[in-house]
């Protein structure tokens, strides 16, 4: 159990690696139509302002800049697409067809609560401060 312990800041890097990209992708898909996706007009409410989200937020937390803050941003948007657009369509994420917001929405709220890892830029510029002289 101690290795898991261990590895825990890891692997929980590479979790907000890996859901950062694959979010950052869904929005290169909807405001660039790449990744076979259909780009999304601009300003069309709301799935280009998804997109810029999806996009700039999925960007921020693989990178682990500004992490917390744009994770709850994230979280929020897949909260609001799921019981906006899913929920009314039935009860169930299965029936519904809102898995994948439901699974994005928790996993954003887990890392802005849980914090990025050690790889992160956060966490980088974190001790690149502490170990800055205090200037008087």
């Amino acid at each position: 159990m101690n290795f898991l312990e261990t590895a825990r800041p890891y692997v929980l890097s590479i979790f907000r690696i890996v859901v950062g990209l694959l979010f950052a992708c869904h929005g290169a898909a909807k405001l660039f139509g790449v990744l076979g996706g259909e780009a999304v007009p601009v300003g069309v409410w709301p799935q280009w302002y998804a997109g810029i989200i999806e996009f700039v937020g999925g960007g921020l937390v693989l990178l682990g800049l500004a992490t917390r803050i744009a994770a709850l941003i994230c979280s929020g948007e897949m909260a609001y697409a799921y019981f906006v657009v899913h929920q009314p369509r039935a009860l169930w994420p299965l029936q519904n067809e809102g898995e994948l917001a439901a699974v994005y929405s928790w996993s954003f709220l887990l890392i802005a609560v849980l914090g990025p890892g050690v790889w992160a830029l956060d966490t980088l510029l974190g001790r690149a401060r502490k170990r800055a002289p205090a200037r008087n």
